[in-house]
């Protein structure tokens, strides 16, 4: 009776060229809340010129589109919170030893589809809390022609920006997971929650600091605001590695 021939040996699937996700979130201490900022400031020093620019470009591009009549200021809450990430992209170029480039600002504009969706969903929900809040204490329409028009005293914007900042903190982690790990937004809003609730007091005096540095962007007449932005980026990069247990910083 002949030999049957031997089955062929199976061969393992090819390895996921994409590292894991880090989607599980971890309780760190408050005092992490200034190692952040500390982390944040190395980075921002390796390039501050290319910072501070990367920082004018956000506001300039804020600025521009607010001044367009009509669907100015919306296309602003568009097109603004992906210039801002090339800050973020900036700080895993410092983190990987290479330096930020200006072009970085455009970098955020070729992610994937849902990517965008989910950066702009996370800065659309800031701006509504923003909103309301402007609209609760002063009557003010934050999208209306007459918005900004001095009907806002010193301490309702404080107050108003006290409100963006609180409710940013839950959607803190979002840009990093989609961007840099390219996970589903509905995981990264997820995650990004649980992150904050684990680790809602070091984020809250994230949030104080954050607010000091505001106040000094605003009593320079915004001049402080292209320092203030790369350090909040640089440090928010920083808290999402430490939140996040990421060791290596992503690939570019």
């Amino acid at each position: 009776m002949p030999h049957a021939p031997d089955p062929a040996p199976e061969t393992a699937p090819p390895p996921d060229p994409s590292p894991p996700a880090h989607l599980a979130a971890r309780a760190v201490s408050w005092r992490n809340a200034f190692a952040w900022y500390e982390d944040g400031m190395r980075l921002v020093k390796r390039q501050p010129a290319t910072w501070a620019m990367l920082a004018f470009l956000t506001l300039a591009a804020e600025f521009a589109l607010e001044a367009v009549p009509g669907f100015g200021p919306v296309l602003g809450k568009i097109v603004v919170p992906l210039v801002a990430c090339g800050m973020l992209y900036a700080a895993a170029a410092a983190d990987r030893g290479e330096k930020p480039s200006l072009f970085h600002a455009l970098t955020a504009f070729r992610a994937p589809a849902p990517a965008i969706l989910a950066v702009v969903a996370a800065g659309a929900l800031t701006f509504a809390a923003e909103a309301f809040a402007a609209w609760w204490v002063a009557d003010v329409n934050l999208l209306g022609p007459d918005a900004g028009a001095g009907d806002l005293t010193t301490a309702a914007i404080a107050g108003i920006y006290a409100i963006g900042i609180l409710a940013s903190l839950p959607l803190t982690f979002v840009p990093f997971h989609v961007l840099f790990e390219q996970v589903a937004p509905g995981a990264a809003f997820a995650v990004s929650w649980d992150g904050f609730v684990l680790n809602t007091q070091p984020l809250l005096i994230y949030a104080a600091v954050s607010l000091v540095l505001l106040g000094f962007g605003l009593l320079t007449m915004g001049i402080g605001l292209v320092l203030v932005l790369p350090l909040w980026a640089a440090s928010s990069y920083a808290a999402w590695k430490d939140v996040f247990a990421v060791r290596e910083p992503p690939p570019g």
